[in-house]
């Protein structure tokens, strides 16, 4: 199997490939969960039904999981879609996370986007303080979207957007990282309480129709400071832009 062949497959030039042929390109390169199911994702986007695929439209989240996330009184939660646009979100993540949605980044209905946040808006590098691994992984998701809606415009457009903005971006957008789904350790250095350590998980959240959302989750650690500095957060009014103490 030559190199040739694998760049053009990668770039979504090859159409009627064999899910055999597919399986024996991941175990070749040895890919991981998330590179396998973007290589699959690319193949299945070559073929005349992908091509013939509309897009998916987005879909409002439903009242029922709204009032999952705002039950959620002591996690941080919001719901992503595949463009890391934040889509619905309770009150202590508004909190949490108020310098995203106070950011100059936020779109005309009021939504944040990760991904314009975290390249495009400079208090990010303060907010994260492992800011490069924000980026790395945040273009990662950006890179399996487009393999899942190559034909997305809003993604191309933001994609785009973030080229022709964010040099950062651009480097890592080059180097074709996939992730699928991300959990882990994450530092927040709050303006408010200062730093918090969380834990966060990424669900996947069956909504009405083919697109993608998931259920992000932040919490802390039981008795640790970070813990104590979300109760303090939870116990403040809260608005869309910001901690409002008042």
């Amino acid at each position: 199997m030559s190199t040739d062949w694998y760049v053009r497959l990668e770039k979504g030039h090859i159409a009627g490939v064999s899910e055999d042929v597919l399986d024996a390109v991941a175990r070749a390169l040895r890919l991981d969960d998330d590179e396998r199911t973007y290589l699959f994702d690319l193949a299945r986007s070559a073929r005349p039904a992908g091509r013939a695929r509309s897009r998916r439209r987005d879909v409002e989240v439903p009242p029922q999981v709204r009032w999952l996330l705002d039950a959620m009184t002591l996690s941080a939660a919001f719901v992503r879609n595949g463009r890391t646009e934040v889509v619905a979100s309770n009150a202590l993540a508004r909190a949490v996370f108020s310098p995203m949605f106070a950011s100059a980044t936020v779109d005309r209905r009021g939504r944040p986007n990760l991904s314009r946040y975290i390249f495009l808006d400079p208090g990010a590098r303060e907010f994260f303080p492992d800011w490069d691994a924000a980026c790395a992984a945040t273009a990662a998701l950006l890179r399996a979207e487009a393999g899942r809606e190559p034909r997305d415009r809003a993604l191309r457009e933001l994609v785009g957007e973030l080229c022709t903005l964010s040099p950062e971006f651009r480097s890592r957008w080059a180097a074709h990282d996939v992730l699928i789904r991300h959990d882990g350790g994450k530092r927040l250095r709050h303006p408010e309480v200062g730093e918090l350590e969380l834990t966060f998980r990424d669900l996947d959240l069956p909504l009405p129709g083919p697109a993608v959302h998931n259920l992000i989750t932040y919490t802390a650690e039981p008795g640790t400071p970070s813990e104590d500095r979300l109760k303090l957060l939870a116990s403040w009014g809260v608005t869309p832009s910001g901690v409002d103490r008042t």
